[in-house]
């Protein structure tokens, strides 16, 4: 006899339903390498941008990161920063059911909550950009965060927003990663009275 695992019925595809259990079995240490490597890249550009604007204390548009030295004009790119929040996006949800630990899968599901949001607002970021309308008419595109700050700061809705994206962009990407870590953490070295949660 032989025992086969079957995958319960669904309206997902099966070669999709088989990627995600590669990707949260045999393929997962790997998988998760990845993905931790390319956030931590991600990472390392916005605080080298963040260290061209308060250590080298250059002009705050031509502090572009690493990548932005070499390719500028991708930098100011909408598209580009909306990819890469989808893709983390992505990788939180297709990774999760390998993280069944409790504190660890609660930790996981705050980071896919705050990325979820931070993908919200690039896809608004990506849709003035697109229909070349920003919102309340400001010089640049601007997210939900910086209207909110900007109404709390008393200052006019016009010209440039009072909260910079460098510093918004280093922010979302660090409250991000941290629960990811924690997640990490008890996914690697889980608690003696955790429970594993299916």
């Amino acid at each position: 006899m032989t025992n086969t695992r079957s995958f319960p019925r669904s309206s997902t595809p099966v070669i999709f339903q088989s990627l995600i259990h590669a990707l949260n079995g045999r393929w997962h240490k790997r998988a998760m390498q990845i993905f931790m490597l390319i956030i931590l890249v991600h990472l390392s550009e916005h605080l080298f941008q963040g260290f061209q604007l308060w250590v080298l204390h250059w002009p705050r548009p031509q502090c572009l990161g690493v990548l932005g030295l070499f390719y500028p004009s991708l930098v100011h790119s909408e598209w580009l920063h909306y990819g890469h929040a989808l893709f983390m996006l992505l990788g939180l949800a297709l990774l999760r059911p390998a993280i069944t630990i409790g504190q660890a899968l609660f930790w996981w599901n705050i980071a896919f909550a705050i990325q979820f949001w931070h993908h919200i607002e690039h896809a608004l970021l990506l849709g003035q950009s697109l229909i070349h309308n920003n919102l309340y008419k400001f010089a640049a595109p601007v997210s939900i965060a910086q209207i909110v700050a900007q109404y709390f700061s008393v200052l006019p809705f016009t010209g440039q927003p009072w909260l910079p994206r460098i510093e918004l962009h280093l922010f979302y990407n660090l409250i991000v990663l941290i629960p990811m870590l924690i997640a990490l953490r008890y996914h690697r070295f889980p608690p003696a009275n955790d429970v594993e949660v299916r």
